[in-house]
């Protein structure tokens, strides 16, 4: 064997060495990584036990630690997602489809994707300032709200502008947090639709909305849900921006005073009032029972922070299945 056949043996050799021990140290990596989180959900299980009843999920909070309930703190943070959801998702895909589908490469649309990008890394912190300005002071235009009574019939809705610290003014903060991770995200999906798909739909008559709507979005549905899942589960777990707009940490009360599913139904105007209504959500919630000096108060806290992982996970888990369920239709 020549001296340069035997060089590049020997690197060859050097070089299977070091991606064995890369990979070596990428899944000792990992198992330590779960072994971590395993004591620490262990650790919050083990405090969190004999804490977290029913009678936990349906009470208000309270001084004594014996009484202390997440029912206000879990309707909230289920209002503010679902609210934020209602507003980010359709807004994002709707951007991803124009700047993707619609617009045409100039200097402004080139803008407009890189400022995309840079709001996708900033803090947290600066979208609830930017929150608190447009929602709550409304650029300090106005010092007192006035009131507004919306007739809808069969029900009379109350709401105040500026918004003040309700429900509506933390889901639109949460919008604008999660707007920037839900385009990139969709953008990312249709861009891996092949163009294939795209002329074949052209080719037999279809036009550009009818080729995006039946063929396009059902193929990039997966990779949109997946940013989906991602931005929701930033949203329900931020403390910052909500703590900025002045968001209560403890309430006796859930968004439109409703008590429960049974009174919901029955009072359906408290559905209406409720975006509209002071809230406070289970991270804030869990953070003024950390807070708190009682040593009990430390139990709560953990049953709170096991509430929050049930519902992050649920919630999670729902979109999951949907995605897999439209991944399977896919046949290319």
């Amino acid at each position: 064997m020549s001296l340069h056949g035997q060089v590049y043996e020997r690197r060859l050799i050097w070089r299977h060495r070091l991606g064995k021990l890369f990979g070596w140290l990428c899944r000792w990596t990992t198992i330590l990584s779960l072994v971590v989180l395993a004591v620490l959900l262990f650790t919050i299980v083990r405090q969190a036990w004999g804490w977290l009843d029913w009678g936990f999920l349906t009470h208000s909070n309270s001084y004594k630690a014996q009484n202390a309930g997440i029912m206000p703190a879990l309707w909230g943070s289920l209002w503010a997602v679902g609210l934020t959801a209602l507003m980010a998702v359709p807004l994002g895909v709707g951007a991803a489809v124009y700047l993707e589908e619609y617009s045409k490469p100039t200097r402004l649309t080139k803008f407009i994707q890189l400022n995309i990008s840079n709001l996708a890394g900033v803090p947290s912190i600066v979208y609830g300032i930017l929150g608190f300005t447009v929602f709550i002071r409304m650029f300090g235009l106005r010092d007192r709200p006035e009131k507004f009574v919306a007739s809808l019939g069969f029900a009379d809705i109350t709401f105040e502008l500026p918004l003040g610290r309700v429900v509506l003014s933390g889901a639109c903060t949460l919008t604008l947090l999660s707007l920037p991770v839900v385009i990139i995200a969709a953008q990312e999906a249709l861009r891996s639709v092949p163009q294939s798909i795209r002329h074949a739909a052209l080719a037999l008559g279809a036009t550009k909305w009818q080729t995006i709507r039946h063929q396009v979005l059902p193929a990039a549905l997966p990779g949109i849900l997946t940013g989906v899942i991602l931005s929701m589960s930033r949203a329900i777990g931020e403390t910052a921006p909500l703590a900025v707009l002045g968001v209560a940490s403890q309430l006796s009360f859930a968004p439109g005073r409703i008590t429960g599913p049974v009174d919901a139904i029955q009072h359906p105007v408290k559905m209406l009032q409720a975006p509209f209504d002071q809230f406070t959500v289970i991270p804030l919630q869990i953070y003024s029972w950390i807070s708190d000096p009682k040593p009990a108060f430390e139990h709560v806290a953990a049953a709170g922070i096991v509430v929050l992982l049930v519902v992050l996970l649920t919630l999670n888990g729902t979109a999951i299945f949907i995605r897999q369920r439209f991944q399977k239709k896919i046949r290319w």
